[in-house]
């Protein structure tokens, strides 16, 4: 998570807007749950805070959801992403799918599309090109140049065909509820 929150970061500089990002390390042990937050603006940012009423929650561990309060603190009108092709009954998180708006809360398979393009189950270029898609807080075109920037070559062009296939799922999942 920490390389996806400096991908939005790139991403948001690629707009013209001004980002920071910064991780969060909890207890010093290998496999600890890692938070990496991104705060974006179309203003000069001078806090360095963590960020406590995120707009945006990215989970690609799903399994943190049985063991702490990953939502604590979104924004009521907020989104949030899952790493996970089960329900939200499935995940146990039901009770946050009713309090927010209408597919603010969604699930994409981010690893297994990044698998099927890169050989290997790192989610996070897919996440984010999922997020682009649900919020629309930034373009897919810019996360597409700031994975490149970042992994210039065949590893890039193989994230960026799995973030797309991610911004495609939503667009798709965002159309179908609204039909």
């Amino acid at each position: 998570m920490v390389t996806a929150s400096d991908l939005v970061a790139m991403a948001a500089f690629a707009e013209g807007r001004h980002a920071q990002a910064f991780p969060s390390f909890g207890s010093e042990r290998t496999g600890a749950p890692v938070v990496s937050y991104c705060r974006v603006s179309d203003e000069e940012i001078r806090t360095h805070e963590p960020v406590l009423e995120p707009d945006l929650i990215i989970v690609q561990d799903p399994t943190l959801l049985a063991i702490m309060d990953v939502f604590s603190g979104l924004k009521s009108d907020g989104y949030a992403l899952v790493n996970s092709g089960k329900s939200a009954d499935e995940l146990g998180i039901g009770d946050v799918v009713a309090r927010m708006p209408k597919g603010h809360v969604i699930g994409v398979p981010a690893a297994d599309i990044a698998r099927k393009h890169t050989g290997r189950t790192v989610p996070n270029a897919v996440l984010l090109g999922a997020a682009a898609a649900l919020t629309g807080l930034y373009k897919m075109e810019s996360v597409s140049s700031a994975i490149m920037q970042r992994f210039p070559g065949k590893v890039g062009e193989m994230n960026v065909a799995a973030a797309q296939e991610a911004f495609e799922l939503v667009e798709h999942m965002k159309e179908t509820a609204h039909a």
